[in-house]
């Protein structure tokens, strides 16, 4: 693939990922993003309605791995490396599924915990630490 084409795939990317950051409150149901930028630490945790939100978190969760794999591609164009990102991202958004369900239906002190789980599920903090992970990798 022509570099030009590649770059342009890669902002293109950059662009959408950002999109469903700044748009997420219209495109996606989820009542924890008022709540944690509320006084979190006094307020119980806002009525939901879990299958919608769970669906969403899926559903925002999907977007932005089809995403990231797809930089990936562009980045390293190797089999191998799309393999296992997928694994890994497929094995880490199910544990993180079963702990986000966990906090939200035990709920516990740990607010912060919460907070960050579904931050690491809503952001493509993944991509961040797979892509100098590979890089070192391919490099080494």
């Amino acid at each position: 693939m022509p570099r030009l084409i590649r770059v342009f795939l890669l902002a293109l990317c950059a662009v959408l990922l950002l999109s469903v950051r700044a748009f997420e409150e219209s495109l996606f149901y989820d009542p924890l993003l008022h709540y944690f930028r509320a006084d979190h630490h006094t307020e119980p945790l806002p009525q939901m309605q879990i299958s919608k939100f769970f669906a969403n978190l899926v559903f925002r969760f999907g977007i932005n791995t089809v995403l990231s794999l797809f930089v990936l591609w562009l980045v390293f164009q190797k089999r191998g490396v799309i393999k296992l990102a997928g694994v890994l991202y497929v094995a880490i958004g199910a544990i993180l599924m079963v702990v986000m369900a966990c906090l939200i239906v035990f709920p516990n002190d740990s607010l912060m915990a919460l907070f960050y789980v579904r931050r690491f599920l809503i952001q493509p903090l993944l991509l961040l630490l797979l892509l100098p992970a590979f890089y070192f990798h391919r490099n080494k």
